[in-house]
């Protein structure tokens, strides 16, 4: 297959995952529906084999090769879930696998590839560098390269998510879409715009990171699945026909929404994942029509959802850390403590130092993370304090 898949290449790629791939379930949210104010789905494809989308495509690419092709193996670039796709797709057929992975992928990422079978090379400290380490690989090797999303197959087999889309909510007007290389939005696009000609069709890019969306292409972010400096030629020419627009979230978004999703859906979704939810929270997706978000996937590293989980917390009000000063005499900590306590807060941590800090003399400094309800409860918290003569900073 050459140029841009059709929809009929979109349902060939459907049988040929029938029994492979999973149809994943879509739920409707009151949550999220209450807080954007619109109907609001999700689309849970952190569900699928493998942790996310990319196996549609993965497995459709690998199950086309010709026998030559599979005798001398596959290799492939990825952030981490197309890694997986591709390692999983080449056990189940038998094939030997070589993954590119950026020196700093996650390592759930990175052990999950192992896990399959593969072999793993870590290259460069991007998606690029990994890219480009992958073709030297081919070159020598002749193994087939299988492009995370610039290639028609992929872009068929992840289009098969939008054939799925239509049949479970027919009514639908948005969908928000994740958007790194491109091969997810632009294969839903392909189907979308057949079946359901009326969809208003929302690409999401993180801030840091957001060619399409006109930001920078040289940030961090916590969602790597989409940390794509620029989406390939051909990803780029669907999306620019397909897609009524591109808008950019910022890590801070993003992070709210993991943690929104993993309390009040108790969805497990990596930043990537999550950029759709955090679009509609911002309130950077117009209208009030019958939405849907592709939670695209759910391989997030459990010490960067630690990190994630703790400071969505703090941001939303849930975590309050201050600083005061208490006198150096015994049972000054207590009556802190016990005042606190008065406001039914639960006390996370205590710091408290004398030395090498600038407190007055016979002062303790103290610092406190406690568990709070909101923000209005952080601001009954400081509000006491003060009101009992304790001069407080707060630190979160």
């Amino acid at each position: 297959m050459t140029g841009a898949p059709t929809l009929a290449d979109v349902r060939a790629a459907r049988e040929l995952l029938a029994g492979v791939a999973r149809e994943t379930p879509v739920y409707r949210s009151e949550t999220f529906t209450r807080l954007t104010g619109r109907p609001v789905h999700l689309k849970a494809e952190n569900l699928q084999r493998t942790g996310s989308f990319k196996i549609r495509g993965a497995f459709n690419r690998i199950a086309t090769l010709t026998d030559a092709e599979r005798l001398a193996g596959v290799a492939a670039a990825s952030a981490g879930n197309h890694g997986q796709a591709v390692a999983w797709a080449a056990r189940e057929v038998g094939i030997a696998a070589t993954i590119y992975m950026p020196e700093d992928a996650p390592m759930a990422k990175v052990d999950a590839t192992r896990s399959y079978g593969a072999t793993v090379e870590l290259a460069g400290a991007g998606f690029d560098e990994a890219v480009a380490a992958c073709r030297e690989h081919v070159e020598r090797t002749g193994a087939t390269f299988v492009h995370a999303f610039e290639d028609p197959q992929v872009i068929a087999g992840q289009g098969t998510l939008g054939l799925e889309l239509a049949e479970q909510l027919p009514q639908l007007g948005t969908v928000v879409i994740p958007v790194g290389g491109g091969g997810l939005a632009s294969g839903i696009a392909i189907a979308l715009r057949e079946l359901l000609p009326r969809v208003r069709l929302v690409g999401v890019q993180a801030a840091a990171c957001a060619p399409l969306a006109g930001g920078t292409v040289h940030g961090f972010t916590i969602a790597d699945g989409i940390a794509v400096k620029q989406p390939g030629t051909l990803t780029s020419a669907i999306l620019a026909e397909l897609l009524d627009e591109v808008v950019a979230v910022t890590d801070e978004h993003i992070s709210r929404a993991i943690v929104f999703l993993l309390e009040r859906t108790k969805l497990v979704v990596e930043g990537a994942g999550a950029a759709g939810i955090a679009a509609l929270l911002a309130g950077l997706i117009e209208g009030d029509d019958e939405t849907c978000a592709v939670l695209s996937g759910g391989n997030i590293d459990p010490t960067l959802l630690m990190q994630v989980t703790r400071h969505g917390l703090t941001a939303s009000g849930r975590y309050l850390v201050l600083y005061t000063c208490v006198p150096d005499r015994p049972g000054e900590l207590l009556q802190l403590l016990q005042l606190v306590a008065g406001e039914r807060v639960n006390v996370v941590s205590v710091s408290h130092r004398r030395e090498g800090v600038l407190v007055g003399l016979g002062e303790t400094e103290i610092e406190l993370t406690l568990a709070t309800r909101d923000e209005s409860h952080c601001d009954s918290v400081l509000a006491a304090l003060r009101g009992r003569g304790y001069v407080v900073e707060r630190l979160s």
